[in-house]
């Protein structure tokens, strides 16, 4: 209805725009997915703003009429039961009134963080295509709608230079969402222990009661065994750290398993992104193959089908839940002896977190709340030392592969973690 014409009562539910006198589009914003952000439209003889594919035209939230219309939904859903809501490119639903152009992002300050080096959409700081103060009026009214059902909603943020202080705008005062996930943790580069202390600075600086979703893999990136060139004994580590993060902690299907990313050939992706920028990005399918629960037919379980979207590929199939199940060495029991650890102590779950600092590979911080658990983390192949801080310490977590404690200098090996309890 909006496209029909420019008279009609949803005509403005869209993000529309007059081209430039010469026919151009109405200013430089880029598509995530390639090219420019706009799509010319005949019958309107107009423009329509993307940030995505084509096919996913952009609504119009400074119209009141639609962001009733998305409560309406949300009101839908809730009044049947849902327990709540994931909410995709939280940060991009408001563009710019005055349609203004984005400023270049000069080479030193782009990342692939957001998307890979080979888009342009890099090139820019997209001051006025996204991140803009409406969003947050919008978010309380959501929030407003979700309170009455004690309902929760978590939110992807995606910004490459302000991605961490948008969480943080996001989900602090207890009048936004509950939480969102920042793309700290899924960036290409490993997680070292100085680059997990910078993330809780800039995240205690931007809002105290910030409250993160922190996850390693998602269906965006490469999954991170692969990503991070990871060991057994460095994704085990990494595991335990996730489950004592002040944070919510998401996990990925397939990452409890150790999944390494798949390869899956151009013929067979499904992903827009990856076809567009093949071979030097090759899209996101290969962290989007099927769950392997079994090794002893065609699809490992997922489904009874001759095929499936993505093919299953050889390397995981010994990796299966049915393999792993009869070995208990394997990294899916360590994802749930974590995930028990995290379910025992409950300040892990919602107590403060103190003290975080790195020295060397050792990333340590202390949990504080009804117990207090430090926690110190040896994030490279060298074994490390650490001093406990004053006080008697209890050795706690050794089914995670916790060092003991024999002194206050603990010795930890290369890829090791000291867990203890305080008192």
């Amino acid at each position: 209805e909006s496209r029909a014409n420019r008279t009609n009562a949803r005509k403005d539910w869209y993000v529309w725009a007059d081209p430039k006198p010469d026919g151009t589009p109405p200013n430089n914003w880029l598509s995530v997915f390639g090219g420019s952000a706009w799509q010319w439209d005949a019958r309107r003889e107009q423009y329509y703003l993307h940030n995505f594919l084509t096919s996913q035209p952009d609504l119009n939230l400074h119209e009141p009429a639609v962001q009733e219309a998305l409560l309406d939904v949300a009101r839908f859903w809730l009044k049947r039961g849902v327990n709540g809501f994931r909410l995709d490119t939280i940060n991009f639903y408001f563009a710019d009134r005055h349609l203004r152009d984005n400023p270049s992002l000069p080479p030193e300050l782009r990342n692939d963080s957001i998307a890979p080096s080979v888009n342009p959409y890099n090139h820019q700081l997209h001051l006025f295509s996204k991140n803009q103060p409406e969003n947050l009026d919008f978010l309380r009214k959501f929030r407003a709608v979700l309170n009455p059902y004690k309902a929760a909603a978590v939110g992807e943020v995606g910004d490459a230079q302000r991605g961490l202080e948008i969480m943080a705008e996001y989900t602090s005062g207890g009048d936004k969402v509950q939480m969102c996930y920042p793309f700290e943790m899924l960036q290409p580069a490993r997680l070292t222990a100085g680059l997990a202390a910078l993330t809780f600075d800039r995240l205690a600086a931007a809002a105290p009661d910030a409250w993160p979703c922190w996850a390693y893999s998602n269906h965006d990136t490469v999954r991170h065994i692969t990503r991070w060139g990871l060991s057994d004994a460095a994704a085990k580590v990494y595991t335990t750290l996730l489950m004592c993060l002040r944070g919510s902690v998401c996990l990925y299907q397939g990452e409890e398993l150790g999944l390494p990313e798949a390869e899956v050939g151009f013929e067979e992706l499904q992903d827009p992104y990856g076809i567009e920028f093949w071979p030097e990005f090759k899209g996101r399918d290969g962290c989007r193959t099927p769950m392997v629960w079994q090794t002893d037919n065609a699809l490992c379980g997922f489904s009874s089908a001759e095929r499936a979207w993505l093919p299953v590929t050889a390397p995981h199939r010994p990796l299966s839940v049915a393999a792993q199940e009869a070995d208990q060495g394997a990294i899916l029991h360590h994802y749930r002896a974590a995930l028990a650890f995290r379910r025992a102590h409950p300040v892990l779950r919602s107590g403060g977190m103190e003290q975080v600092a790195s020295e060397g590979e050792v990333f340590r911080f202390l949990r504080t709340g009804e117990e207090t658990i430090f926690c110190a983390f040896n994030l490279g192949p060298d074994a490390a030392r650490v001093t406990l801080p004053e006080g008697v310490w209890q050795a706690i977590g050794q089914e995670l592969g916790g060092a003991r404690i024999s002194a206050p200098t603990v010795e930890l090996p290369g890829w090791g973690c000291v867990l203890a309890r305080k008192g």
